[in-house]
């Protein structure tokens, strides 16, 4: 009897040990598996580290990045993007690597909030960028020396850039370019041309793997000032 009364006991405990553990941490770990499964399937929230987007969008801006519509169809041409680091998919960047590059699982643990703010724990090949859509899979693109496109044979009004590459005298800062779309790919610009580092200088080529695309900026919502969709 004694000895039933001590398996009981036992039993007890633990199941008291249990139950409390679940309902502490319970919660915690399905918030935390809800927050990657939409992170992951629907939509995450994006910060903008730097000026390559303005004037449209500025540095700190916050915006949410849509990823259903895109597994659908291909982007369009004046999306605005968000799309996995050069370095990651460039073989000329890759190739001056010192170390393998990062598997999915360890860019996801790399990029997620708190962690992401520690510098010891970064690659540049786990990074986003964001441009905006100028040309897709087929068309004939030209880009001067200012920045300006023609897309195949027709000059495009872009009032959304406001920077455009200045001449100088002894060299031109951004390189003219004259190419054909693949099919499977984009071409990508930032909207202040003079400062973005996009499509034009990647050294393999420029094109963008359509599937390298995270999603699209849907929506501003920091700061709320101007809250809205960006143009």
């Amino acid at each position: 009897l004694v000895q039933k009364n001590h398996s009981n006991s036992t039993k007890k405990t633990k199941n008291s040990w249990w139950n409390s553990f679940f309902d502490t941490w319970g919660p915690v770990s399905l918030t935390v598996f809800l927050y990657i499964g939409i992170r992951h399937f629907i939509a995450e929230a994006r910060y903008i580290p730097s000026g390559s987007m303005l004037p449209g969008l500025k540095v700190n801006d916050r915006l949410i990045v849509e990823k259903l519509s895109l597994r659908k169809r291909v982007p369009l041409r004046g999306e605005i993007v968000v799309f996995n680091s050069p370095y990651s998919f460039d073989k000329k960047l890759i190739a001056n690597r010192q170390t393998d590059l990062p598997s999915n699982i360890r860019c996801s643990l790399i990029t997620f909030p708190l962690i992401s703010w520690m510098p010891t724990f970064t690659d540049r090949a786990c990074d986003a960028y964001i441009k905006r859509v100028i040309a897709i899979g087929g068309d004939r693109l030209l880009i001067n020396t200012k920045g300006e496109i023609s897309l195949n044979g027709r000059s495009i009004n872009e009032p959304y850039v406001k920077y455009f590459c200045p001449m100088k005298a002894e060299y031109n800062l951004c390189p003219p370019i004259t190419t054909i779309i693949p099919k499977g790919y984009v071409f990508v610009l930032g909207d202040n041309r003079a400062n973005s580092w996009d499509s034009r200088f990647w050294p393999a080529g420029g094109f963008l793997p359509e599937k390298e695309i995270i999603g699209k900026a849907s929506w501003r919502f920091w700061p709320i000032s101007r809250f809205g969709k960006p143009d």
